[in-house]
């Protein structure tokens, strides 16, 4: 008898158990599935948008905005920044003699000088720029140089100075048969022979860069 109700008691218990997992089953079952919206059709927003403008008359079609170049004065502190890395790369490469490298070093130097207006430092790294360029028979490089040291010259009011510069890049390009120098010399005299009829417009100014044996003219 006992192991009679025993026996009823557990079939009882299981049929329970089953019919909760049951329900749980079904529950999970019938979970909404979560909302997705529709796809956009490929191709509505070029037919709604371009297309429609594509179809108004040039007169009501919308212009391009017009565009304006921005210039920003360049900081002190560039000019700094840039003068420490090319000095840094003149030193490097002369003391493990690459020359050439070196020369181009010093010619860019001294154009960060002529932008600040300081034309002593620009002068003396432009010769020692040349002194290099011309045992390494860069011939470009130095009517490029001559034709620096010429306009600064030239700017500080040594017109007879800067003419002789130009002059001796005239010759080498001429020997060279460098005819785009010579078209950018006969342009850069003009602008002398002009620039003589008005007096000095900048004034220079020193750097504490500037090495002790200068050897500028």
């Amino acid at each position: 008898m006992k192991r009679a109700l025993l026996f009823i008691a557990l079939v009882t218990i299981s049929f329970a158990a089953s019919a909760q997992w049951y329900r749980v089953d079904l529950l999970l079952k019938k979970k909404p599935a979560p909302y997705r919206p529709p796809l956009i059709e490929k191709g509505s927003y070029d037919s709604v948008t371009f297309q429609s403008i594509a179809k108004l008359p040039q007169a009501e079609r919308p212009g391009h905005p017009e565009l304006y170049p921005v210039s920003f004065v360049r900081s002190e502190y560039s000019y700094e920044a840039a003068e420490d890395i090319e000095m840094k790369a003149a030193q490097h490469n002369m003391r493990y003699r690459v020359y050439t490298d070196a020369s181009y070093n010093f010619s860019e130097l001294a154009r960060l000088y002529i932008l600040q207006n300081k034309f002593s430092e620009a002068k003396w790294y432009l010769l020692q720029s040349n002194n290099i360029s011309r045992q390494q028979n860069d011939n470009k490089h130095t009517i490029e140089n001559l034709i620096d040291l010429a306009m600064i010259k030239a700017d500080i009011g040594d017109y007879a100075l800067a003419e002789e510069d130009l002059t001796e890049a005239y010759n080498i390009a001429c020997v060279n048969k460098f005819n785009d120098y010579l078209t950018e010399i006969e342009k850069k005299e003009l602008d002398i022979a002009q620039n003589k009829l008005t007096p000095s417009k900048l004034v220079s100014r020193y750097s504490d860069d500037l090495p002790n044996n200068s050897t500028a003219e």
